[in-house]
């Protein structure tokens, strides 16, 4: 026991407060990055490769074994560098999550409001959904889809609720594919979004629907909803139904109203990074030039 007690003074004797702050920040990276990959294939293969690791380190130790330790030690940066090899998509997806997320380009500036686009959206869903006419509004935010819009039919018109419309109805030859919105202006139009192949799992209120049952429309939602941070909506085809896709996750249908608050929701709010970096970059800038800050409260909404 003494022994035992000497061995613990001597691992903690220099651990002071600048130890533990280390320790904390190391912690908050590793558990930011496991949260940013959860749900992916890559999450599973890492959770299945720390497994073998300490299985394998826990039986060297027991047995001695030199050749499991050197397995250990050697093999732990290769298994790293395959895993960013192969699952390179997700780490994309996870590193641009984070740029949209802590980037320094967006800290202190409002996105644009759809304040005004809104309610003609919600009025233009609710007359398709009534029609049973397909549609799929794709709304643009930090991340430019500039590449999309490539593909597409360029518009570069005003929004009106006519244009918005007729774009969808039978027989127009912009009918098929997405279309593509900022605040004042429709982008484009027949916007083509690659969706992967097989199965394509649901998650969120509409979770538990296969991938058989998501119509062409609806797996392009969630596709640029997942690889970006757009908000799209979409009406069924088959029977109407309005659903809103964020972050790769399908809602419940939605009444017009209920869409109209939802969209309000997501498109007027900032993260709380640029809420912070604004706050002090106006106050920063406020101070310097006499003006009041403004930068507390964002007019669109919460």
């Amino acid at each position: 026991m003494t022994e035992l007690v000497n061995d613990i003074q001597v691992t903690f004797g220099d651990f002071g407060w600048t130890s533990a702050l280390e320790i904390t920040v190391i912690a908050a990276f590793f558990y930011a990055g496991l949260r940013l990959l959860r749900g992916t294939t890559a999450m599973s293969v890492i959770r299945g490769m720390v497994l073998v690791v300490l299985a394998i380190l826990v039986i060297g130790r027991l047995t001695e074994s030199i050749v499991l330790d050197w397995i250990v030690e050697n093999a732990l940066a290769v298994l790293l560098i395959v895993v960013l090899l192969v699952f390179q998509p997700e780490f994309r997806r996870a590193f641009e999550h984070v740029g949209r997320a802590g980037g320094l380009k967006h800290w202190g500036s409002r996105r644009q409001p759809y304040r005004s686009l809104i309610p003609m959206i919600a009025a233009v869903v609710h007359r398709l959904s009534q029609q049973q006419v397909g549609g799929l509004f794709v709304f643009e935010r930090d991340t430019g889809l500039e590449e999309l819009a490539d593909g597409g039919v360029r518009l570069g018109a005003e929004p009106t609720l006519e244009l918005l419309e007729s774009v969808f109805w039978r027989g127009s030859p912009l009918h098929d594919g997405a279309v593509l919105l900022r605040p004042s202006e429709v982008v484009a139009a027949a916007v083509i979004i690659p969706t992967p192949a097989g199965e394509y799992s649901v998650r969120g209120q509409a979770n538990g629907h296969a991938g058989a049952h998501l119509g062409t429309r609806h797996r392009a939602a969630l596709t640029v909803t997942e690889e970006t941070d757009a908000v799209a909506v979409v009406v069924s085809e088959e029977n109407g139904r309005v659903s809103l896709a964020v972050s790769g996750e399908l809602s419940a249908p939605l009444t017009a109203t209920e869409l109209e608050v939802a969209l309000s929701r997501h498109l007027h709010s900032r993260r709380w990074g640029d809420r912070l970096g604004a706050r002090w970059l106006d106050r920063v800038w406020g101070r310097q030039s006499g003006t009041p800050s403004t930068a507390g409260g964002d007019a669109t909404g919460p």
